[in-house]
């Protein structure tokens, strides 16, 4: 279905606000390891090591992004401090709540890519 050009002064406003949502929105979770690490915590709780494995990302990319998505209240750590000491990194209810938009760019790659 094909979006109507804007008419009036407040559908440009709104327009532009909802622009700027999807601007805003993608400069939070934008980079490619920060939408890997996400997409790959949406099947839950994982250990630094696990998410080292199934992302590919080296030590220092990991760590540098999962910090970053724990500042943005994405993602948080749980610390075990039981011989090993171990982390566990999952998605708060603000991260959980992008899995929807997972779930449609994975349409739209079956679809597009």
């Amino acid at each position: 279905m094909a979006t109507q050009p804007p008419t009036s002064e407040s559908d440009i406003e709104q327009r532009n606000a909802d622009v700027c949502n999807v601007v805003g929105s993608i400069e939070e979770i934008g980079s490619k390891w920060k939408l890997i690490v996400l997409n790959d915590l949406r099947d839950g709780e994982k250990r630094f090591n696990e998410l080292k494995r199934s992302t590919g990302a080296s030590s220092y990319t990991l760590s540098r992004v999962l910090d970053d998505l724990e500042d943005e209240e994405l993602i948080e750590n749980r610390k075990e401090f039981e011989s090993p000491v171990a982390s566990y990194y999952s998605l708060t209810e603000k991260g959980g709540a992008l899995c929807p938009v997972f779930d449609v760019l994975d349409e739209w790659g079956d679809e597009w890519l």
